[in-house]
């Protein structure tokens, strides 16, 4: 039977969710040579969809799909090195597979490499590396990579601290949902960093990382509250918020928890803890 059609059937088995099926015409096609079937059999032992998960098996066949340059095979080979999963845990490995792929034009690739960089990973830590791979990934709209690079801005590193660039790159991350992106530009608007100071602004971003669930967000909103910068005071709110950073593990937001209970009337108390166990994320 023709590799082609030995695909077609493996990927509308996998469609209709009937994996072992999938597993089965993805094997006949990747015995053949086929990259592509290769890559997708790795997969499926990779997450144990229609076999046994097994890491080895998923090295295996995202290796010989990798070595024909099928680029999202060496991108997982890559994570496998990285991970220590059906392998020793080996980051130079990781940096060799990621920079095969990244080299391709992959942007999770190119992401992943420049983390690499960023933390110095099987790389000697080169900052300017980093913010070189995040740039590539961010302009293909990579969400993560654009919230790195504005945090390279931020900071200052491998470029010269411009918190407008890091503002503009945090924008795009947040604008695709990033709530890390989102809770570092309502930062910027709270501290008037690259743009002018706008409470109004951030607690809208901090809003939007709240809700997703980033308790560092929530810490920052229920400050907003407590402090009517941008909202009105509500001392109902902020306990709220505070309450919901601390069961994500904020130890500041239990202390400002606790200050601000001590403000508040039963009625208020009882009707922000319903808020916060009613609360479910966006």
């Amino acid at each position: 039977m023709r590799v082609l059609k030995l695909l077609e059937d493996g990927v509308a088995a996998y469609g209709k969710g009937d994996y072992v099926a999938a597993v089965s015409w993805y094997r006949k096609a990747a015995d053949q040579g086929d990259a592509f079937a290769q890559y997708n059999l790795g997969v499926m032992y990779d997450n144990g969809e229609g076999v046994t998960q097994d890491y080895a098996a998923a090295v295996s066949w995202y290796r010989k799909a990798a070595e024909q340059g099928n680029a999202r095979a060496q991108f997982n080979l890559g994570g496998m090195y990285r991970n220590g999963q059906g392998v020793t845990q080996d980051y130079a490995a990781a940096v060799s597979w990621y920079r095969k792929a990244a080299d391709q034009g992959d942007a999770f690739a190119q992401y992943n490499l420049g983390v690499m960089y960023d933390n110095g990973e099987g790389v000697t830590q080169d900052y300017a590396a980093a913010v070189s791979w995040y740039r590539k990934a961010a302009d293909q709209g990579d969400a993560r990579a654009q919230y790195n690079l504005g945090g390279m801005y931020a900071r200052g590193h491998g470029v010269t601290q411009d918190y407008a660039a890091a503002m503009s790159w945090y924008r795009k991350a947040a604008d695709q949902g990033d709530a890390d992106a989102q809770f570092n530009l309502g930062l910027m608007y709270d501290n008037g960093q690259g743009v002018q100071q706008d409470y109004a602004a951030a607690v809208s971003w901090y809003r939007k990382a709240a809700e997703q669930g980033n308790a560092f967000a929530q810490t920052n909103l229920g400050l907003m509250y407590a402090k009517g910068q941008g909202v009105p005071q509500d001392y109902v709110q902020a306990h709220k918020w505070w309450n919901l950073a601390a069961a994500n593990g904020d130890a500041d937001a239990v202390k400002n928890r606790d200050i601000v209970a001590a403000k508040m009337t039963p009625a208020q108390l009882a009707e922000a803890k319903k808020l916060a166990r009613e609360w479910k994320p966006q």
